[in-house]
């Protein structure tokens, strides 16, 4: 039964990696959707303050130039925040750009992560989680690795284009000579 299972998952392997890309561009889709929703901009100040509290003395100026750069115009920040998660939700979803989309997933997820979810922490007595945006990175540079050992997909926009401009490799594939 084990082989059949194995067997399973190498021949089906560009199927599992397109769906999985699908649906990790879903959940950017739907993070970057989520903050046009009304109240998201009025919350944003509390939420860096809220990730501020119980952090160590030393990541006190990291979230004080937070919190002073995103004070004057939280409307920038976070619309452009969700203008950038629906992109790369695009992308990933379609399979555009994909090189870019993980590398820009990647960091944009550790900013996420060290801003308004505060490193995941305070850390002590009851704490469960530490964060998502870490997670995402995690996930981001999986998809870059797996591009490329596997090398490109055949179900997505950039395979489509690159078979028009072959120039299109170099931005988008990790492998692309």
């Amino acid at each position: 039964m084990q082989v059949a299972l194995d067997n399973w998952f190498v021949k089906n392997i560009d199927t599992l990696k397109v769906a999985l890309r699908v649906v990790f561009g879903m959940f950017w889709l739907i993070d970057g959707m989520l903050k046009f929703q009304p109240g998201v901009v009025e919350a944003f100040s509390g939420m860096i303050r809220d990730a501020s509290a119980g952090q160590p003395a030393w990541l006190s100026g990291w979230f004080s130039f937070w919190a002073s750069a995103t004070s004057s115009n939280p409307g920038f920040f976070v619309y452009s925040t969700g203008a950038l998660e629906v992109a790369l939700g695009l992308c990933l979803m379609f399979g555009l750009l994909r090189k870019v989309a993980y590398t820009a997933s990647f960091f944009l997820s550790l900013v996420i992560w060290s801003v308004p979810e505060g490193f995941g922490g305070p850390y002590g007595p009851g704490a469960t989680d530490i964060g998502t945006g870490i997670v995402y990175a995690l996930a981001s540079l999986l998809f870059l690795i797996v591009n490329a050992f596997f090398g490109p997909s055949r179900y997505s926009l950039d395979f489509i284009i690159e078979r028009r401009l072959p120039g299109w490799k170099k931005i988008a594939e990790i492998r692309s000579a």
